[in-house]
């Protein structure tokens, strides 16, 4: 018995060795988790809340000034605060923090997000050329499964009109050009009114001097954009924290100073009382009230950024007492200092500390600013994944940094706006009019698409989202209403610019589409293709041809209109689809989808390459490599692997492979060769082998120009390689045959084909059409980027086709 005994209590002290193994395993990896999310929220203060919490600026006086000039008196103001207090808790601590927080799309936010959760959950997308492939994304799966919500009637309702889903898209559109609205009203607000302090104490300062003063920073800020925000990002999170710490303790020095019974005012009590007062001029004061919560989007907008957890607790612990205890003792002063109200921030300052409050108040705005001017690139760059924008211009500002990205264009647009509201207005009132205006819709616009969310993609019950939407809702509506009667005392503002947007945009939609149905009904018949066998009744060149078209399957036009001018064409062409799915991302691993267009003698393949709505098209120069990869990885696959196998008599266009071009693993193994300085061959078999040495064009002029092109654009300087196939016995003679084909094209040289398209509309078409069409869609094509220059094709290579489509 003894040894059994012995047996016993030796396996109970592994056991516990073993529990206390991995109880100190998991406590390492909560606190590292906590780590990584403190340093997380840290970071957010400066990105996420730099707009926010310069409310404090300006809420009071908005508030105030105007129909509310005949309640200047303690009641009216502790209700103010009550209001302030409940909206800040309702809104940003209830609605975002704890609820809207969880509604991410693999990680990321914004009304985008949500749009795009919708789409792929209840088939709301009105993107073209999508494929049931792009249904197998890692990111396309993000979220519960949709077969739960299959069979609810909403849903197939809202899938079976179409209108309905337009409606949707243009909602979210509208919300999006409230967000480039508020890049252009919340640096002109911020500025200005950090600005203003300078008349607190510079008693002889203009207002047209503080105007100028707030005319150069602004320049400066917009002109200091192409350098990025990752060279002063490290600063934003220490202003912030100084800026929030000031305020706090300024916040609680008023509180005890003046009037400790500011308190009282957390009951909602007061904001009976407060309506029960002013009425009617209350309601309408609800315009400046509602600033106090602007901003509060970025939480969501931002997510991508950071973790939920990390913003939650940023907010929950740090922003929201800082802000509550500001408005509060601002409220305590203001009730002792009645004519303190057009001033109302800067004059409760103790006069001690007013020059270090401002030089931190100007530099908090600055960085609030910095913030939404960023995301105005995103959201810009998003409407364009969706076919929504015109092609910009994207400069990528960090190598290290994802997503930080600069938009000359837009920057410049968003600089000449700001500076004529600003000169126009001259009143932060009236610009806050425009500004609660732009920001309320923006998260009214959230509160239905997340009702939508609720039901479609959490697959919640109807009466839950319904009770969602009736009490957010109803908050949003009581405060949009208010906002709407200040129209015309400056909330015309971002009708007037989102109506502009949504005309650009929907004009360019309308016009792409219209392109696109083009394409689609005047596709190149396969069966005549194969008719006129492997030469295709043309001569073969040596070379590669990529044909650029968004036809995800078929031949476009512009193929049969090229080789009707010109009898010529490249050995092997390659039908390439530059495409956007709606996910956030799409990792480099399912990028590339490989297929035939025609069978194996015709050396015809498609690519298609998808891109997210965040994803960004970096020029790193080597897609040709990566695409000759890519396809000689499909061949093996193809020869290979059953389900890719076909009779050489049919057409397999639209069987499509993934290939990864992040850990291409060579079934056939092309062999690399190194070119070292001593001119010495060094071969290794890894993979697809790449060569530094140059075996293309046999023209030395050829050669000069590229020469030549290369010098003059470093920054898109590609890499000239070389594959070789190496020996292997084993291999299927035709399999070899076409990879050789390849390799030797690929050494010949790769042309870029694409249309240069004319739109017109019909002559039958109606006036409204040809307007949109012949004079609206035709300016927009003329005036922003090129397609060979969105898609960072070398201008060397190009070739381009006119073709006039009658839309």
């Amino acid at each position: 018995m003894e040894p059994e005994t012995g047996t016993s209590s030796r396996s109970s002290s592994q056991l516990k060795r073993i529990y206390q193994c991995k109880s100190n395993k998991s406590q390492q990896l909560s606190w590292l988790n906590l780590s990584r999310n403190l340093v997380l929220a840290y970071q957010s203060i400066g990105v996420v809340y730099g707009d926010l919490s310069t409310s404090p600026l300006y809420v009071f006086k908005s508030t105030f000034i105007g129909k509310l000039q005949n309640h200047h008196n303690e009641e009216a103001i502790f209700g103010a605060f009550s209001l302030i207090f409940w909206t800040l808790t309702l809104i940003p601590l209830l609605k975002y923090v704890f609820i809207l927080l969880s509604a991410d799309d693999n990680g990321e936010g914004g009304t985008f997000a949500l749009y795009s959760l919708l789409c792929r959950h209840a088939r709301f997308s009105l993107l073209p050329n999508q494929q049931a492939a792009d249904e197998e994304l890692s990111a396309y799966k993000y979220g519960p499964s949709t077969q739960a919500a299959g069979s609810s009637p909403l849903k197939r309702f809202l899938e079976k009109h179409k209108r309905l889903r337009t409606a949707l898209l243009v909602v979210v559109l509208f919300g999006a050009c409230m967000v480039i609205g508020d890049g252009v009203l919340t640096p002109a607000i911020s500025v200005l009114s950090s600005v203003s302090g300078l008349q607190v104490t510079e008693k002889r300062l203009t207002d047209g001097e503080v105007l100028l003063l707030a005319c150069v920073i602004l320049v400066g800020l917009f002109a200091l954009q192409h350098f990025g925000t990752h060279r002063v990002a490290f600063i934003f999170a220490p202003v912030v924290i100084i800026w929030l710490l000031s305020i706090f303790c300024i916040g609680l020095y008023n509180t005890i100073y003046w009037n400790p019974k500011i308190v009282r005012a957390f009951s909602p009590y007061f904001i009976i009382k407060f309506f029960r007062e002013t009425g009617k001029d209350g309601w309408i004061s609800l315009g400046g009230i509602l600033l106090s919560i602007t901003g509060t989007e970025a939480m969501f907008a931002d997510l991508g950024h950071f973790t939920a957890f990390s913003i939650r607790l940023a907010f929950a612990c740090f922003i929201y007492p800082c802000l509550v205890v500001q408005y509060m003792g601002q409220a305590a002063f203001l009730s002792k200092n009645i004519s303190s109200i057009p001033n109302s921030f800067y004059d409760s300052i103790p006069e001690a500390v007013f020059w270090p409050v401002f030089i931190i108040a100007t530099l908090a705005a600055i960085v609030g600013s910095q913030a939404v001017i960023t995301a105005t690139f995103s959201i810009v760059k998003q409407c364009h994944a969706l076919g929504c924008f015109p092609r910009v211009k994207v400069v990528h500002t960090s190598r290290h940094i994802y997503g930080q990205i600069y938009i000359p264009e837009i920057n410049w647009i968003l600089m000449i706006l700001t500076l004529a509201i600003t000169i126009g207005f001259r009143d932060t009132t009236l610009i806050g009019n425009a500004y609660g205006l732009a920001c309320m819709t923006v998260m009214f616009i959230t509160t239905c698409l997340m009702t939508l969310v609720i039901v479609f993609v959490w697959q919640k019950s109807v009466l839950l989202a319904t009770s969602y939407l009736l009490f957010f809702g109803f908050i949003e509506i009581v405060y949009l209403t208010a906002a709407f009667i200040k129209v015309p005392q400056g909330g015309w503002v971002p009708l007037v610019l989102s109506c502009i947007f949504m005309v650009i945009m929907y004009v360019w939609h309308y016009g792409t589409c219209k392109k696109y149905n083009f394409d689609l009904h005047n596709k190149v018949s396969l069966k005549w293709l194969l008719g006129l066998g492997p030469s295709l009744g043309i001569v073969r060149v040596p070379g590669i041809g990529l044909i650029y078209s968004e036809l995800a399957t078929g031949v476009p036009a512009i193929f049969s209109h090229f080789v009707t001018n010109l009898p010529a064409f490249h050995n092997v062409l390659v039908f390439v689809c530059v495409k956007s799915v709606p996910v956030p991302y799409v990792s480099p691993e399912e990028r590339f989808l490989i297929g035939r267009v025609c069978p194996r003698p015709y050396r015809m393949y498609r690519c298609i390459v998808r891109y997210g709505y965040k994803d960004i098209q970096r020029d790193d120069g080597d897609f040709e490599n990566l695409l000759v990869q890519s396809i000689a990885e499909f061949i093996q696959m193809e020869a290979e692997e059953p389900q890719f196998s076909t009779s050489e008599n049919s057409s397999i266009d639209g069987r499509m492979a993934v290939i990864s071009t992040r850990t291409i693993q060579s079934i056939s193994s092309l062999m690399i060769t190194e070119h070292s300085s001593s001119n010495l061959f060094v071969n290794e078999q890894e993979g697809f082998g790449v060569s530094n040495s140059f075996q293309g064009s046999k023209s030395l002029s050829v050669q000069s120009l590229r020469s030549t092109f290369d010098d003059e654009n470093p920054q898109v300087r590609r890499r000239q390689v070389r594959f070789q196939l190496p020996q292997n016995p084993g291999m299927d003679p035709s399999v070899r045959e076409e990879l050789v084909d390849l390799i030797q094209a690929k050494e010949a040289g790769v042309a870029y084909i694409m249309g240069h398209s004319y739109v017109k509309a019909r002559r039958s078409s109606s006036f409204l059409k040809k307007l949109v069409i012949d004079i609206g869609y035709s300016f927009l094509r003329k005036n922003c980027r090129g397609p060979a220059v969105a898609l960072n094709i070398p201008h060397i290579s190009l070739i381009e086709v006119g073709m006039i489509y009658y839309v």
